[in-house]
C-alpha cells in the first residue's frame, strides 16, 4: 500500500464543485477515485455492495472497501431519478450504481483517498479568524463552530467527519447496521437517529458514539408493521 500516493492531494483539473447545505463543496470524480486506489495498491482491492435499500425518494446502500487486509465501510446515497409530468422511474439500476459510487467514495476516504478536500477552509467567502496560542502567537484558523460549520463532504454525503479522528470501528458500524435491522429499522431511519443524536451520519461518529448509538440501538423496541 503506497500511502504518500493515496493521500496525494487530487490536481485542480480533478476537482469538481457543487451546491451543498454549507455551501460550494469540491469533490472529485468516481473513475478518479479508481485510478487512485489502481495506483496505490496496483489494483490489489476490492468493494461490495453489502446491503441496498430502496426507498420513495432515494436509494440507500452500504459499501465495503478491502485493500490490504484493511476494511472499510461507509453508507452511499443517490436521488430516485423520475420523469418530468409522468413521475415515472427512469433506472433504478443507475441510481443505485450512483450510490455505490458515492459509497466507494466514503471508503476512500479512510485510507486517504482525497481528505485534503474535507480540511478547513475559508467560510462564506471569509478567511476564519487566527486564535492566540498560550504565548499570544497566532495558531492558525479557528475550528469551525455554530457559525461556520465544516462543509459536508461532497455527491450526496453529509454529516462530516468525526472531531478528533478517533472514528467508528468497521466493527461497530456494522453492528448499528444489524441492530437497526434487527429492530425493524432501515439504513435510513439508523442514520436519522444518529443525525438527531449526534448531527452526524454513523460512518462519521466517534468510537464513543458509536458505542452510545448501539447501546440506543439495543434499548430500543422493535418495529412492527
Amino acid at each position: 500500500m503506497n500511502r504518500a500516493l493515496l493521500e496525494k492531494p487530487f490536481e485542480p483539473a480533478q476537482i469538481r464543485q457543487r451546491k451543498g447545505r454549507n455551501g460550494v463543496l469540491d469533490y472529485v470524480e468516481g473513475h478518479n477515485v479508481i485510478h487512485r486506489l489502481n495506483e496505490s495498491l496496483d489494483g490489489a482491492w476490492s468493494f461490495e455492495i453489502t446491503h441496498h435499500e430502496i426507498r420513495e425518494d432515494e436509494v440507500l446502500v452500504l459499501g465495503r472497501l478491502s485493500a490490504d487486509g484493511i476494511t472499510k465501510m461507509q453508507f452511499g446515497v443517490s436521488q430516485v431519478t423520475r420523469e418530468k409530468g409522468s413521475g415515472a422511474l427512469v433506472s433504478l439500476g443507475d441510481d443505485l450504481k450512483a450510490a455505490a459510487t458515492d459509497a466507494l467514495k466514503k471508503c476512500a476516504t479512510f485510507l486517504g483517498v482525497g481528505l485534503h478536500l474535507y480540511g478547513d477552509r475559508p467560510l462564506n467567502g471569509r478567511v476564519p479568524a487566527a486564535r492566540p496560542d498560550a504565548n499570544g502567537q497566532g495558531a492558525g484558523p479557528r475550528p469551525p463552530g455554530p457559525t461556520g460549520p465544516r462543509p459536508a463532504p461532497p455527491a450526496g454525503e453529509d454529516g462530516g467527519a468525526s472531531p478528533n479522528g478517533d472514528r467508528a470501528t468497521d466493527r461497530q458500524l456494522d453492528a448499528i447496521l444489524r441492530l437497526g435491522r434487527a429492530k425493524g429499522l432501515g439504513p435510513a431511519d439508523v442514520e436519522a437517529m444518529s443525525l438527531r443524536a449526534f448531527n452526524r451520519k454513523p460512518g462519521a461518529l466517534t468510537r464513543s458514539e458509536a458505542s452510545n448509538l448501539i447501546k440506543e440501538l439495543s434499548n430500543l423496541a422493535r418495529r412492527t408493521a
